[in-house]
């Protein structure tokens, strides 16, 4: 079919639905370089005010899928493959602990992540810590590697969705980032054509995370597993608190190091539970045939009987990397912050120890800014934990004296301290699908 781009703007604008036949004509063709940027950022804006229904939304996911290469682990393997995705935070290094043990397990993981920019930080860069880790293999690379290790975390491959790279590019400089089924259609369009079968959605939600309210973030859950279930795959979304750090560590190499502890069975304890949590609802997803108890049981078995730690060992040497973590680099200087008073923490926010990470080097502004994999923050007290004055709330890593000054500051304000402990909850706050 013949579109002409003026009237699909005109007709979303009003509120109109477009069919998927014009839907897809008008993503692959802004894909082969037919549509200008200009006619693309004013549909975008059109779909801010106006939004996409259900079937609009798949009929993006799918032109955004088939404007390049897809791949078919399930096939390739004659096995259900998982993965897990979580829409970004503060210390989230849950796919680096989920990864090993649910292969520990007897289940093909198999995933493509991204990068960070700004507060959030991406696996790659995690990964990236590791001296020797290669992040860039081939399609052939990455299912043989699933096949052989059970286990790989690479790059996107440039074939993949080439539309949702091209269309996120222009979102960023449009302000029409922060609308649901876009959001919705970039994420489900890369693990849709990464190939897994079954997929365990982490969407973050607080302070740190994109999504602020509870509300917000099951709006959005809803709309990827309905995505999924139009797919044919199987997708549960685990909705979980973004209001302080998760787990501990925030920097790279640090996560790194409690990814690590954590799949040994030492981890902080809201990391581990939705380590734990993730992993149960992956090999319930699986084709061993299990139930979350069994597989919370197998997942908590594999970190107690060195299993998991084998995993994690054989997929880095796999991929070029050192998998002994005293090669991990280190930040010259470690400062200590201190309590400025009695009290218990009645507050952390993410978001300002995500941004004092990234003001000592650990993030980017940009997508081509150089990173420092060795600082970050280790956030050593909590929401709910009590302290005494002069004790120690937090470790700032840093490249030297002056960065550390700064965020032994900018760590010291994201605390607040209380005579009264603020309401408990877990880190598991809903599950959609």
């Amino acid at each position: 079919m013949t579109i002409r781009v003026p009237d699909l703007i005109e007709r979303k604008r009003n509120g109109d639905e477009l069919s998927p036949e014009e839907i897809s004509e008008l993503i692959l063709g802004y894909a082969r370089g037919e549509i200008p940027d200009y006619q693309l950022a004013a549909w975008c804006m059109a779909v801010y005010f106006r939004g996409l229904n259900g079937q609009e939304t798949h009929a993006l996911t799918d032109a955004m899928i088939r404007s390049g290469e897809t791949i078919d682990l399930g096939k390739a393997l004659g096995r259900r493959v998982v993965d897990k995705h979580s829409t970004g935070g503060v210390g989230d290094k849950t796919s680096l602990a989920v990864g090993p043990i649910v292969a520990a397990c007897g289940v093909p993981f198999g995933k493509m992540s991204g990068r960070g920019l700004g507060h959030t930080g991406g696996t790659l860069d995690k990964l990236e810590s590791i001296p020797g880790y290669r992040v860039e293999l081939t399609t052939d690379e990455f299912v043989a590697q699933v096949k052989e290790v059970g286990l790989a975390i690479i790059g996107q491959t440039g074939d993949l969705v080439p539309a949702d790279k091209m269309l996120y590019a222009l979102r960023d400089v449009t302000a029409t980032v922060d609308i649901v089924p876009l959001i919705a259609s970039s994420i489900m369009s890369k693990k849709l054509a990464g190939g897994a079968d079954a997929i365990v959605l982490d969407v973050k939600v607080g302070d740190g995370a994109f999504m602020k309210t509870l509300d917000d973030a099951r709006i959005l859950a809803e709309q990827m597993v309905d995505l999924g279930r139009r797919a044919e795959r199987e997708v549960v979304c685990l909705l979980t608190d973004m209001d302080q750090p998760l787990g501990r560590a925030v920097g790279h190499a640090l996560e790194i190091r409690e990814a690590v502890e954590t799949i040994t069975g030492h981890g902080p304890a809201d990391f581990s539970e939705l380590v734990l949590e993730a992993c149960a609802r992956l090999l319930a997803l699986s084709d061993l045939d299990v139930d979350l108890e069994e597989g919370r049981r197998r997942a908590e078995g594999a970190m107690a009987d060195g299993s998991a730690l084998h995993a994690y060992e054989r997929w880095i040497r796999a991929q070029g990397g050192d998998s002994d973590l005293a090669a991990l680099p280190r930040a010259p200087v470690v400062r200590e912050v201190s309590a400025s008073r009695d009290g218990v923490v009645t507050r952390l926010r993410a978001l300002d120890v995500g941004v004092a990470a990234l003001e000592l080097g650990g993030g980017r502004r940009t997508k081509d800014d150089s990173i420092d994999h060795a600082v970050g923050v280790v956030c050593q007290v909590k929401r709910g934990e009590s302290v005494r004055q002069g004790h120690l709330l937090a470790d700032v890593h840093a490249c030297d004296e002056e960065s550390a000054a700064r965020g032994v500051e900018a760590v010291l304000a994201a605390y607040e301290l209380g005579d009264t402990s603020p309401h408990a909850h877990g880190i598991l706050l809903d599950v959609i699908g």
